[in-house]
């Protein structure tokens, strides 16, 4: 069992890392399925990955951590239109590589056991993108989920809402209740590389990393996953009482 946690000066700095992170998984023909997050926190990944222009991506295929309920299909907001914006057409992705939770389903308890079938097939993705909420949540796993569920719906708080609510003309518009792979489910990644930043995260950064590992803060299942990289700037680290030895700059994705 593997965590460690690097403070990076800039938020640009930390998107690099995290993107060099996969680019040698890719070159090293070790990523055949990529975790994504959605959010600001892996937008600069994604940026510097598509940058880089790196080969290799056709075999890669491209699995989202959730997606709200009841957003019609190409809804501008809906993870599966921000994913094909952000990672699918700038990496040039095959679009049928693409995975996305089914939130428009009629039976959505079908949807999300298809879902979490999948991944178990795939035997969870090689490298997994993780933002942390304000509640502490990852996915959309909100305080007092278990740490091994699967993929499910569950309901968002309305810290969550309101956090969301600058994706939308209003927080009325923000959907109350979302797909999520579960705790148990992105605990099978082989990797996992979580990004906070910014002051506003603080806290929680610090709860998740030096607080009881509790379903009450769901971030704090990291400490028992197997391989975790933790990539903060110095305001998402500020509160940490032990502070990481290893300031790196990274040379950028290939």
């Amino acid at each position: 069992m593997r965590l460690e946690v690097e403070v990076l000066d800039t938020e640009e700095e930390v998107g690099r890392r995290a993107a060099q992170l996969v680019a040698d998984e890719l070159a090293a023909g070790r990523l055949g399925a990529f975790g994504v997050a959605t959010g600001s926190s892996p937008a600069q990944v994604y940026a510097s990955l598509a940058a880089g222009r790196l080969p290799g991506w056709d075999g890669v295929e491209v699995f989202a951590l959730d997606e709200y309920v009841g957003l019609p299909p190409g809804h501008p907001q809906s993870y599966a239109a921000v994913i094909d914006r952000e990672v699918r057409a700038p990496l040039g992705l095959d679009p049928g590589r693409v995975h996305v939770p089914d939130g428009a389903a009629e039976d959505l308890t079908g949807a999300c056991d298809a879902y979490e079938r999948a991944l178990e097939e795939r035997g969870g993705v090689d490298v997994q993108l993780l933002g942390i909420g304000a509640t502490g949540h990852i996915g959309f796993n909100e305080p007092g989920s278990p740490f091994d569920s699967r993929t499910r719906v569950v309901d968002l708080t309305e810290r969550t809402v309101a956090d969301n609510a600058r994706f939308f003309a209003s927080a009325d518009d923000v959907p109350r209740r979302a797909v999520t792979q579960g705790i148990g489910t992105i605990a099978r990644a082989r990797r996992h590389v979580l990004i906070a930043l910014g002051a506003a995260k603080a806290a929680v950064v610090r709860a998740a990393l030096e607080g009881e590992v509790s379903e009450e803060c769901p971030a704090s299942a990291l400490r028992t996953f197997e391989d975790v990289l933790v990539l903060l700037d110095p305001g998402a680290a500020s509160q940490l009482t032990r502070r990481p030895a290893s300031r790196r700059s990274p040379a950028g994705a290939r």
